[in-house]
């Protein structure tokens, strides 16, 4: 059963789908309503770290283009352009709300270096002492390992492990997790998940969308890696963003991944 009254760290990840229009524009209106939800939450005492997709698929709107590039090189440019104008705009919002924001840009060095790592965790620790809302990204522009990392789906539970966090919640463009196709009659959304079996990973079928790279499937590896580290998951709407207030209430929203056993390797 899942209860969220103990819960303090928060690492809330949003994906491209969630931030932009299907044109690849941005959703200036949601990112709005999730700036003022995520402010509130961090008000009532708890630490927020945001992991946010969309440098890439914004960059690519930018710049006009008619779909999500496959070669590293126009990757890593459109995530130059892109990466700065999200945030900008989430700089925008939070500062709406009195709240400051710091940019952490990560590479997959902070999970196999050692020193990078302890450097990633001083800063994590450090941001959240003055009070700042960390917003992570992949470092997208200088490095193609991060590209193809598993997007930030799996970069936001191996955020949850470096910060230690109580809850990393996925947010997604559909409710959860289904037991088949949430398009076909008859799908049923799975409430609580207590042991990620194969079962539950080939439930979890497909790609994301033109513009980002993710889909159900990375986000039961981001589960299965978080709860292995003792961060229980959540898989939760981002149509919505005020769903975050009931699924701290525990109400039985999304789908939920209680911890599980020994972490996976790397």
């Amino acid at each position: 059963m899942r209860n969220f009254t103990h819960v303090q760290k928060i690492v809330i990840k949003v994906g491209t789908s969630t931030l932009t229009f299907a044109n690849g524009s941005l959703n200036l209106k949601r990112i709005e309503e999730l700036t003022r939800v995520i402010t509130d939450i961090k008000n009532s005492g708890k630490e927020v770290i945001l992991v946010s997709s969309g440098a890439i698929g914004v960059g690519v709107s930018r710049l006009r283009l008619s779909e999500r590039p496959q070669d590293s090189p126009t990757k890593q440019a459109m995530a130059a352009v892109g990466q700065c104008q999200l945030i900008a705009i989430y700089d925008e919002f939070f500062r709406r709300y009195n709240q400051i924001v710091g940019q952490v840009l990560l590479t997959k060095d902070v999970v196999t270096n050692e020193k990078m790592h302890k450097n990633a965790v001083n800063t994590f620790v450090r941001l959240l002492k003055y009070g700042v809302i960390p917003i992570v990204n992949e470092n997208d522009t200088v490095s193609t390992d991060e590209i193809e990392f598993g997007d930030n789906d799996t970069l936001s539970a191996y955020v949850a492990n470096i910060v230690k966090a109580d809850l990393l919640v996925l947010l997604t463009d559909i409710d959860g997790l289904y037991d088949r196709n949430p398009a076909d009659d008859g799908a049923k959304l799975i409430s609580e998940v207590a042991e990620i079996t194969d079962t539950i990973r080939n439930m979890a079928g497909g790609a994301g969308s033109k513009l980002g790279t993710g889909g159900m499937e990375t986000k039961i590896i981001a589960a299965e890696i978080a709860t292995a580290s003792g961060t229980e998951t959540l898989i939760l709407s981002g149509e919505k963003p005020s769903l975050l207030y009931e699924a701290l209430e525990g109400a039985e929203v999304g789908t939920y991944f209680s911890v599980s056993g020994e972490e996976p390797s790397i």
